[in-house]
């Protein structure tokens, strides 16, 4: 059985979260750590949309800065993302597609994605895999409501996917920072996003601690892609790097506005 570094689940600003996750796939295509599997939570709450979206479409700006909600860009694609400070668990897989022993984009999801499935079967809960469209990348779904989102960057051989795990889910808050193109109220978003999205908590009933969901996560991940978690920190390089990309990049409104890297 293969052994992964698990980075344990911590919380961070939007950008210091985004540029942990392009360091640990920096040290990894350099090959100075090991596979590694991270979870993280983020505060202040936040939007992430994805690399090549046009940021001011999806995403109220004006609503993020009164409410005190970060804007960030992933390196991944996908779509926008509200990731709420109380709600979610954010996990990130860095690994080698050899390790995996993947060949294609649908089959890395499918696999990656099977941690979160069993994960939130310890949780009590069924879930399928959705393989998505042109639209829309590769989710989880319960009774037809998606439950957790991810998307994918590769490099070198080396694969990042990251995602989210909806715990609980305030769906008026949710569409008050995020756009949608066919209407102007956040009334008539909800009424549809509530047949379409779910959350834990919702699917069993009752609440679920953050630290259980967390537990459970770890779990289906080592059941899934068949490894032992064995708790690590990141390198000093990755400290390093993590510090100045996150100065340089990912808090620049230059990146997130205009999805323009630093040189």
């Amino acid at each position: 059985m293969s052994v992964w570094r698990l980075l344990k689940l911590e919380t961070s600003d939007a950008f210091m979260n985004m540029a942990v996750d392009e360091a640990v796939l920096r040290a990894r295509i350099e090959g100075t750590v090991p596979n590694t599997l991270r979870f993280f939570r983020w505060k202040p709450s936040a939007v992430s949309v994805g690399r090549f979206q046009d940021l001011s479409s999806v995403v109220n700006v004006e609503n993020c800065k009164k409410y005190g909600v970060d804007i960030v860009r992933r390196i991944s694609g996908g779509g926008a993302v509200y990731h709420d400070h109380d709600g979610e668990i954010t996990y990130s897989v860095v690994v080698s597609l050899k390790d995996l022993g993947s060949a294609d984009v649908i089959s890395a999801y499918k696999l990656i994605c099977n941690g979160l499935i069993e994960a939130i079967q310890i949780l009590g809960i069924e879930a399928d895999f959705s393989p998505g469209d042109s639209k829309q990348c590769p989710n989880i779904t319960v009774n037809g409501r998606k439950i957790s989102g991810s998307a994918q960057s590769y490099k070198k051989g080396v694969l990042l996917q990251h995602g989210t795990l909806l715990v609980d889910v305030d769906l008026m808050k949710m569409f008050t920072f995020l756009k949608v193109s066919w209407t102007q109220s956040c009334i008539d978003v909800v009424n549809v996003a509530q047949k379409k999205i779910t959350s834990v908590k919702q699917e069993v009933g009752s609440d679920i601690s953050l630290d259980g969901a967390y537990q459970a996560l770890v779990k289906g991940f080592e059941k899934a892609l068949k490894t032992q978690m064995k708790e690590g920190e990141l390198t000093n390089y990755e400290r390093s790097l993590a510090q100045k990309l996150c100065k340089e990049k990912f808090a620049t409104d230059d990146w997130n506005f205009h999805g323009k890297a630093p040189e």
